[in-house]
């Protein structure tokens, strides 16, 4: 009976492993003719078929390497303190970033922190070796999310230690349910698992995985690094003048249809800098249009002098986590959308946050609203009356704020513990 369950159980996996291969190959088919239709598959496809041609080109051929992958612009600016160590400590070391989406590719393609940023390819079986054949990374470092099978067994059937870092689970995932057995199986090459909370721990163990340690979040030790930096940006600093100042990042057409009202009828003597997720010119100039009071945008911003204007709005990429610095309270869009945005990034300069009300499963967002440093706010009228509050007691901000402030730094040091790891596998004898 018992090897019978074992036939049973590998068949059942043999055939799912198939599927699953057939069903990427039908991807990279159908990504052919949609990319002439979308602007994002196009990038897709077309960075993707640069790849190995790339590696081929800008690899040392002796150099030893370490590969990070992150799915997107938010993992890498979680990996980011990581690679940074690993950058200093191992010089001599090639650090190759692979990317899943083109958000993050196209953003970050000319990385300083790397010495070679490409597009993750395909995962189908083909790519996981060719990739690996050029690669050859001493050890590989994936970021929250990313388990591809493919890439997985091609990394445990040559014994690179691969991990996955700043992890967080919950039972909605499809490794904790009856039919996930599959992706369980391909989660479960990773060599060591460092996890965000002890709740992704126990899941973890209730499934058979055992090596997990519980190091918190490396998106704290990012934010505040970015503290540190004090990056002044002249242009911000001359549109703010002094003034106090409401910053909404991240923004989506569903936290707009708030904010702008607010922005068009208070008569308190406030600046504010809206920083859109959306900056295509068309998005820029309806939102521009729509606003009442004397308003420009980033680009059209000269570099002093620019006091006059009440509302700036940001159509560039890279800046938000530095314009936070110059508000006295903080907006972080997504809460009435597709999904919250980064409230660590703000909070890192004690301020207040507001958010909208979906932020089940953001774990900062969750704990900060729970200590009040971050105010859920569900209509235009509970946004209004928060930000009156807020902007009229300095108190009631500055106590926000240290709420805030202090969360971030009760949970530094992800960083170390995983480096502490990496030490230890890249000191390791090579085969």
């Amino acid at each position: 009976m018992y090897w019978e369950k074992v036939v049973y159980f590998s068949a059942k996996h043999s055939g799912l492993y198939i599927l699953y291969n057939f069903l990427v190959s039908l991807v990279g088919i159908f990504l052919v003719p949609a990319s002439f239709f979308n602007r994002k598959l196009r990038l897709f496809y077309k960075g993707r078929r640069a790849v190995f041609s790339s590696l081929e080109m800008h690899l040392e051929s002796n150099a030893p390497r370490i590969w990070v992958h992150a799915a997107s612009l938010g993992e890498y600016e979680q990996g980011l303190p990581v690679v940074k160590e690993l950058r200093t400590r191992y010089p001599h070391h090639q650090i190759l970033i692979t990317f899943f989406s083109p958000s993050g590719y196209e953003v970050k393609k000319n990385s300083p922190d790397a010495d070679l940023v490409t597009y993750l390819p395909l995962d189908t079986r083909s790519n996981s070796r060719r990739f690996l054949d050029l690669v050859k990374p001493e050890v590989a470092i994936f970021i929250k999310y990313e388990v591809w099978p493919n890439y997985l067994r091609e990394l445990s059937r040559r014994n690179i230690p691969v991990i996955l870092i700043s992890a967080i689970f919950n039972k909605k995932q499809i490794y904790f349910r009856p039919y996930g057995a599959f992706m369980l199986r391909a989660l479960k090459q990773f060599r060591h698992y460092f996890v965000q909370d002890i709740k992704s721990a126990n899941l973890l163990k209730e499934v058979g995985i055992q090596n997990s340690t519980v190091s918190g979040d490396t998106r704290f030790d990012r934010v505040a690094e970015i503290l540190q930096q004090k990056d002044i940006l002249p242009r911000i600093a001359s549109f703010v003048n002094k003034n106090r100042c409401i910053v909404a990042g991240s923004t989506w057409p569903e936290d707009e249809k708030l904010l702008v009202p607010y922005i068009n009828q208070t008569d308190k003597p406030v600046k504010f800098i809206l920083v859109p997720h959306d900056i295509k010119k068309e998005h820029i100039q309806n939102l521009q249009r729509s606003i009442q009071k004397p308003v420009t945008t980033f680009s059209e911003l000269k570099t002093s002098g620019e006091t006059d204007f009440s509302v700036l709005i940001v159509d560039a990429i890279g800046l938000l986590t530095r314009i936070y610095q110059f508000g006295q309270v903080a907006y972080v869009g997504g809460g009435f959308a597709t999904g919250l945005h980064n409230t660590l990034e703000p909070a890192v300069y004690g301020i207040p946050v507001l958010i909208g009300p979906q932020y089940e499963g953001f774990r900062e967002a969750e704990e900060l609203v729970s200590l009040e440093g971050v105010f859920s706010v569900n209509s235009a009228k509970e946004l209004n009356q928060k930000l009156d509050e807020l902007l009229e007691n300095e108190e009631l901000r500055n106590n926000t704020g240290r709420i805030n402030s202090d969360y971030i730094n009760r949970n530094l040091g992800a960083t170390t513990k995983i480096i502490h790891y990496l030490q230890h596998l890249l000191s390791r004898p090579k085969n």
